[in-house]
């Protein structure tokens, strides 16, 4: 019995969904839209996948797509009239021992230029070298180096003046 060339695909996305809904996430800060880039990404994969099954590193090549469409959204005419709320709705709001602190640190995140946002997701929550970043990019490693300054001087920015509730409550 032969396997139709939509199950490896499928079988793919079963295993890869949630680590492709994360990153979307780190990218564009929204539940939904991450939802939606993730669909989009899919859908081209699917479009793709006889190549992206031949690739060296098939997880390469479908991160490297959803980090394009993330960055090409951003390029487009809705993106700069999408207005985004600046805190979570209160049933999305972060649990944990130090939500401010990562509430604070997404804000910042989001905040950031979209390329230098995904320099920073794909370097530090991917845990990709800067030149698996460059490949990923079609950029030269010197511009994820870069990127990667000026995007984490951006952050120290954004943060410097925060300061979680517990720290000030013992200043």
């Amino acid at each position: 019995m032969s396997e139709q060339p939509g199950d490896a695909y499928l079988e793919y996305v079963r295993n890869r969904l949630p680590m492709f809904q994360r990153l979307a996430f780190m990218l564009c800060q929204d539940r939904d839209r991450a939802d939606d880039l993730v669909q989009d990404s899919l859908e081209r994969l699917y479009l793709k996948w006889d190549k992206a099954d031949d690739a060296r590193n098939t997880d390469a090549y479908a991160r490297q797509l959803l980090v394009r469409v993330f960055l090409s959204e951003r390029r487009t005419p809705w993106a700069r009239r999408v207005v985004l709320v600046d805190r979570l709705p209160e049933s999305a709001a972060a649990t944990g021992p130090d939500a401010a602190s990562t509430l604070a640190v997404r804000g910042a995140l989001a905040g950031l230029a979209p390329r230098q946002r995904a320099v920073l997701v794909l370097r530090f929550f991917s845990d990709l070298s800067v030149d698996e970043v460059a490949q990923t990019l079609k950029c030269s490693p010197g511009t994820v180096k870069s990127q990667t300054s000026k995007g984490l001087a951006a952050l120290r920015r954004a943060l410097g003046e925060f300061e979680p509730a517990e720290l000030g409550a013992r200043s």
